[in-house]
């Protein structure tokens, strides 16, 4: 079994990333299982697709072996694209969760029901042990609720309703898996792994 080293310090991501990986029979290590101090990357990039290739070649050139990272945020229409890129610290450095979505909810308050929609965007990419690198994306449609429900997920998930009327917190791992934006980039990632292994 290959090992990719998964540049991110997020157990959630990583749980993600090892269940589509896995099949491929890629393990996903990340720098701690690796013995790597992988600090975190400055994400400096205007887009998550940046973002996610600047993770990617630190992981890389650290460690030496096959690196996968993802850059993924919430882009709500109401409010331009926010947070976008600055999904994670939208609330300031040392946020909960709960701080970013009640920020969220606060700008949100007077925003209407048919205006409130968002999409989770995930860039993805990996670079190969002879350093070629694919890049990937992915994307889920949905609206912002006015109030986090379901106990599930991480991040925005308890306010991102998709087409069924259920919270990304409400679902099941495998349910999320089949339709959101990481899920979607990590098939894409998959195919074109495919072709080389």
């Amino acid at each position: 079994m290959k090992s990719f080293i998964i540049a991110s310090n997020n157990p959630h991501k990583v749980e993600e990333l090892d269940r589509i990986l896995n099949p491929l029979g890629i393990k996903s290590v990340t720098a701690k299982d690796a013995g790597i101090n992988l600090s975190e990357v400055e994400e400096t990039g205007e887009t998550f697709a940046e973002n996610a290739r600047l993770k990617a070649q630190a992981a890389y050139k650290i460690s030496g072996m096959p690196a996968v990272a993802d850059d993924s945020g919430l882009m709500v229409d109401a409010l331009g694209g926010a947070p976008g890129v600055y999904s994670a610290r939208y609330a300031g450095e040392n946020a909960t969760d709960a701080d970013r979505i009640s920020k969220l909810l606060t700008e949100l308050k007077d925003v209407p029901e048919n205006e409130r929609t968002a999409a989770f965007v995930s860039s993805i990419c990996c670079i190969l042990e002879d350093g070629s690198m694919i890049e990937v994306s992915g994307r889920c449609n949905g609206k912002i609720a006015f109030e986090p429900v379901g106990e599930g997920g991480f991040g925005y998930d308890p306010v991102f309703v998709v087409a069924d009327g259920r919270s990304f917190a409400q679902l099941t791992a495998e349910e999320k898996d089949k339709i959101s934006h990481r899920g979607n980039a990590l098939r894409a990632l998959k195919a074109e792994l495919e072709k080389y292994y």
